[in-house]
């Protein structure tokens, strides 16, 4: 019987990539449940929120008037002035349709700049942890990534010494993601300026502004992005966002970037030889969730907050867990190298999510997946009903 001999040769830019460990312990857990196990998921980033019915409405609308067909590239005209009328309400910031591209989420918007912008071998300074996405975008761009390492004395925050030191003559972007996946903290409008002083001395360096979480914040300092603290640095700044998070619209995939129209002209080029158009469909609802009744974000927020509130109080009441407050997001990152370290057969943060997934039955996403060896993140997109009982598990594991 004839076999088959032939060997596939993975590209090298493939095999320098890692999956998403979110997705791989989501996977995990889902296989589980299958089994018929009690699995908490904890590991997810998508809040259990359905989308708003007025942006479910439109999109039905949509479909119903035969909007089905192509778009231009870089999104509608209708959805880009949007995106340009929320720049200006939300963040004083001036844009045209010609600086907007309008993307296959926010996750696209990232990886268009990274295609657009980087040579091999160009530097990308990215704050750790970070989300899991940006180190392997970076490297299928050809850039080189440069993690600098914060922890939980630091407040997960980098220092503008610390941003200063890192830069080199082969520097090409900063990334920024504020509040942060996967601390939930957020930079204030004093840390964001001190890092502006260090940056406006160079001119060449795009920096990078995820602000996918924009509206999930509730510190007492409202939520501002660098080129709002820091109009000089407009030029050489793409802002980045989505409404994934704030209106719950995981699934419809619509995430967008402003910045220098050069530069998105070049970003531009590159989805249309990739994915062309954003989904028709998820425009127009995109459409409505930027221009239509923003109370939704309200309700979700304010569960949110609750949430934190009880997880950050829960974990740091079992031992040797230790989590800070946080200003956004919906994420705890806990400190748990002491639980690593009084753990018998495991190692480290990996063989951690693990134990904690086989003995209390609760889905974490190792730090190290963030580039935060040692922790582990919590999401709180899920019921109080959930967390608590996850809590439970894990303080009856651990103390």
């Amino acid at each position: 019987m004839a076999t088959d001999k032939t060997k596939i040769n993975l590209s090298q830019r493939v095999q320098a990539i890692k999956p998403s460990a979110t997705l791989v312990i989501t996977a995990k857990a889902k296989a589980l449940k299958a089994q018929g196990k009690a699995i908490i998921g904890l590991g997810a980033g998508e809040p259990d929120f359905d989308t708003p019915d007025h942006i479910k409405n439109a999109a039905i609308e949509a479909i119903n008037s035969g909007f089905t067909k192509y778009t231009a590239v870089g999104g509608t005209p209708e959805l880009k002035q949007a995106v340009c009328d929320k720049f200006k309400r939300d963040n004083s910031l001036d844009y045209t349709p010609d600086q907007v591209l309008v993307s296959s989420g926010g996750k696209q918007s990232f990886y268009n700049l990274c295609q657009a912008y980087l040579n091999e071998g160009d530097e990308v300074i990215i704050p750790a942890p970070y989300w899991v996405s940006y180190p392997d975008m970076v490297i299928l761009g050809g850039g080189q990534p440069v993690i600098l390492s914060t922890g939980i004395d630091e407040g997960f925050k980098i220092s503008p010494a610390q941003l200063k030191a890192s830069i080199t003559d082969k520097t090409r972007l900063v990334v920024l993601n504020t509040p942060s996946n996967p601390t939930g903290v957020a930079y204030t409008r004093a840390d964001l300026r001190a890092i502006g002083d260090v940056l406006k001395e160079y001119p060449n360096i795009i920096i990078a502004s995820d602000d996918m979480y924009e509206h999930i914040v509730w510190a007492d300092e409202p939520f501002c992005t660098i080129a709002e603290v820091c109009p000089e640095l407009y030029p050489q700044t793409v802002t980045m966002n989505g409404v994934s998070k704030a209106y719950s619209m995981t699934g419809w995939r619509i995430g967008y970037a402003a910045g220098p129209a050069d530069l998105i002209a070049a970003m531009t080029k590159i989805q249309s030889q990739s994915t062309s158009n954003p989904c028709s469909i998820s425009q127009a609802a995109t459409l409505e969730a930027l221009n239509g009744d923003q109370s939704c974000i309200q309700v979700m927020l304010k569960a949110f907050k609750e949430r934190h509130d009880y997880v950050v109080a829960a974990v740091n009441n079992i031992p040797n867990m230790q989590a800070l407050a946080s200003q956004g997001a919906f994420y705890t990152f806990v400190n748990m190298q002491a639980i690593i370290d009084k753990t018998d057969g495991v190692t480290d943060d990996v063989e951690l999510a693990d134990y904690i997934l086989s003995q209390a039955e609760v889905a974490l996403v190792p730090g190290s997946a963030f580039g935060a060896p040692g922790y582990m993140r919590i999401s709180f997109a899920t019921s109080m009903e959930n967390l608590q009982e996850a809590m439970q598990r894990l303080e009856k594991l651990f103390s």
